[in-house]
C-alpha cells in the first residue's frame, strides 16, 4: 500500500466485552468489586508477608513477588476498562495502547516464571531438606526473582518493537477491552507473519519450558510424598503444594487456550472470556487460595488481627 493512500491511526477505540449499553453500569460495578478485592488481597499479601517474622521463608518471599506481579497485572488493564464502561467515546492513545500491550506481556512471562521458581523452591524443600538452606539462600531467591523480571521485560520489549514495525491505518476499533496482540494483529494494514511466529514461538516456548519444569518438579515431588509412611507427613506435604498448583492450572489453563492460535476475528471473540479470567479473577482469587489453604499465613492473619484490634 502506497503511504499516500492512507493515514496512520493515532488512537484506537476498544470494544470491550459488550456492545449493550444497559449492561455496562452493571459490568463497572462488578469489575470494579473484583479490581478492590484484588488491590486488597494483594496489597495485604504483601503487607503480611514482610511484616510477619515466621514468614520470612523463600517459599513466601516468591509469593509476595507473585502478589506484585498479579497487582500490576491487573492495574495495567481494570482502570482503562472501568473508565471505558462508563464513556461513550472509548478510546485509548497509540502511545497508551502499546505501553498496555508491553506490560500485558512483560508481566504475563514474569508471572509464569515466578510460578516456576515456586515450584523449584517446593522441589528442593520436599525433596533436597538437608540442602535447601544452602539451595535456596537470599542471593539465590533474589536472583531467580530478579531473572524472571528481566526475562519478562526483555521480552515484552521485544514484541513490542515488532509490532510497531507494522502499519496501522485503519479501522481503529480493537475487539478486545485491552491492548493485546491478537486483536492488534487482526487491526494491521502490513504483513503480519513475522509477528505471528514471534507471538506462537515466545508464547509457546517459554509457556511449555515453564510448565514442563513445574510438571517435573511436582513429578518428583510426588513420588517423594508417596514414600512417605506417616499419613500426616503426606497431608502436610500435599497441602504445602496444593494451593501452588491450583494457581498454575488457572495460569496455564486460560494462556494456553489465548494464545496457542492463529488470530483471527472468532479466536479473539472466543479469548475474551479466557482473558476475563486470566487478567481479573485469577489475580483476585489467588491470595484468597493461598489464605485459605494455607496455615501459616492464616495463621500469620489471626496475630495482626489480634494486634491490631485487641492489643488496645
Amino acid at each position: 500500500m502506497l503511504k499516500e493512500n492512507y493515514t496512520e491511526v493515532t488512537e484506537f477505540i476498544l470494544l470491550g466485552l459488550t456492545d449493550q449499553v444497559e449492561l455496562q453500569p452493571v459490568l463497572f460495578v462488578v469489575f470494579l468489586v473484583i479490581y478492590l478485592i484484588t488491590v486488597i488481597g494483594n496489597v495485604s499479601m504483601i503487607l503480611l508477608i514482610r511484616t510477619d517474622s515466621k514468614l520470612q521463608t523463600p517459599m513466601y518471599f516468591f509469593l509476595s513477588h507473585l502478589s506484585f506481579v498479579d497487582l500490576c497485572y491487573a492495574t495495567n488493564v481494570m482502570p482503562q476498562m472501568l473508565v471505558n464502561l462508563l464513556s461513550k467515546r472509548k478510546t485509548i492513545s497509540f502511545l497508551g495502547c502499546f505501553i498496555q500491550f508491553d506490560f500485558f506481556i512483560s508481566l504475563g512471562l514474569t508471572d509464569s516464571y515466578m510460578l516456576t521458581a515456586m515450584a523449584y523452591d517446593r522441589y528442593m524443600a520436599i525433596c533436597k531438606p538437608l540442602l535447601y538452606g544452602i539451595k535456596m539462600s537470599r542471593g539465590v531467591c533474589l536472583s531467580l526473582v530478579a531473572t524472571s523480571y528481566i526475562y519478562g521485560f526483555a521480552n515484552g520489549l521485544a514484541q513490542t518493537i515488532l509490532m510497531l514495525r507494522l502499519t496501522f491505518c485503519g479501522p481503529n476499533e480493537i475487539n478486545h477491552f485491552y491492548c493485546a496482540d491478537p486483536p492488534l494483529l487482526v487491526l494491521a494494514c502490513s504483513d503480519t507473519y513475522v509477528n505471528e511466529t514471534a507471538m506462537f514461538v515466545v508464547a509457546g516456548s517459554n509457556l511449555m519450558f515453564s510448565l514442563t519444569i513445574i510438571l517435573i518438579s511436582y513429578i518428583v515431588i510426588f513420588t517423594a510424598i508417596l514414600q512417605v509412611h506417616s499419613p500426616e507427613g503426606r497431608h502436610k506435604a500435599f497441602s504445602t503444594c496444593g494451593s501452588h498448583l491450583t494457581v498454575v492450572a488457572m495460569f496455564y489453563g486460560t494462556l494456553f487456550w489465548m494464545y496457542l492460535r492463529p488470530p483471527s476475528v472468532a479466536s479473539v471473540e472466543q479469548t475474551k472470556i479466557a482473558a476475563v479470567f486470566y487478567i481479573f479473577l485469577s489475580p483476585m482469587l489467588n491470595p484468597l487460595i493461598y489464605s485459605l489453604r494455607n496455615k501459616d499465613v492464616k495463621r500469620a492473619l489471626r496475630r495482626v488481627i489480634q494486634e491490631k484490634l485487641f492489643v488496645n
